[in-house]
């Protein structure tokens, strides 16, 4: 019969068997835990590469569209800008436009205002007034002289002044210097205003309007200086000085054949009283 010494060895390498057998079950286990969390590792980077990749294009989509979107924007705002600039202009033109006629609409009234006056009276010295008034109210002369023709004599003599006394101002003898030669020629004379003299030369006005009926020379109007307001002539002036040179004209000749009658009148009456009484 076996001892119990005989069957230790015997229990130890059964023992020992067993153990290595479930060493190995175990190894064998965590070998194949290790290579399938190697194939998951792999497996998860591939899918992070994946993800990486599809939200680099999908982010690519968007920052193209997001770009158009800018650009679309940019030409909508180029355009809005121009089309801003354009109403900027028409309402600048509008505006300048609108000016010039309110501009042209005052020149018109003044024009209207000066014919109004010229013939509201037949008194001579009235009509002297009144073309004083408009000379330097509404040409803004400060310096200037109304010359009537003395027919019978052939030459211009000054019958009303401003800024210079009548007597200061020499008997012009038709054709004779720029004055007689514009009252000669019947054509308005202008030159730019330049600084102004303390001492006026009277042969060589800035402006020279010939006052004429047709072909009858009535008188001329010279002026010498503007207003120290008023830099220089401006387009209604040139109106106003051909209006002055008609109407001034007819409105001087009628009121002085007005007064010429009135004064024969008065002598003829006080002629006939003497004689009567």
């Amino acid at each position: 019969m076996p001892s119990k010494n005989d069957f230790e060895p015997r229990e130890l390498f059964v023992k020992g068997k067993e153990f290595l057998e479930m060493y190995n079950k175990v190894s064998h286990f965590t070998q194949e835990l290790l290579s399938q969390n190697q194939e998951l590792q792999t497996k998860l980077k591939k899918l992070e590469d994946e993800r990486a990749r599809i939200l680099k294009e999908m982010g690519g989509a968007e920052d193209q569209a997001i770009q158009k979107r800018i650009d679309r924007l940019q030409q909508e705002k180029e355009e809005l800008l121009g089309r801003y600039k354009e109403i900027s202009q028409e309402n600048k033109d509008f505006l300048d436009r609108y000016r010039q006629i309110e501009i042209e609409n005052n020149n018109l009234a003044n024009l209207y205002v000066a014919s109004y006056q010229l013939h509201s009276t037949l008194d001579f010295s009235e009509v002297l007034e009144v073309i004083t008034e408009i000379i330097i109210n509404l040409i803004g002369a400060g310096k200037f002289a109304i010359l009537l023709h003395v027919e019978k004599q052939g030459i211009l003599k000054s019958v009303k002044a401003e800024g210079m006394a009548v007597d200061e101002l020499p008997t012009v003898k038709l054709g004779d210097g720029l004055i007689g030669a514009v009252a000669s020629s019947g054509d308005i004379y202008y030159r730019e205003a330049g600084e102004q003299s303390p001492e006026i030369d009277f042969d060589h006005p800035m402006v020279c309007v010939p006052m004429k009926i047709k072909d009858r020379l009535v008188g001329v109007i010279t002026v010498y200086e503007l207003l120290t307001q008023k830099a220089r002539l401006e387009k209604v002036d040139y109106e106003l000085f051909s209006l002055m040179a008609a109407h001034a004209a007819t409105a001087l000749f009628s009121a002085r054949l007005y007064s010429d009658s009135v004064r024969k009148r008065e002598t003829i009456k006080g002629f006939l009283d003497l004689v009567t009484h």
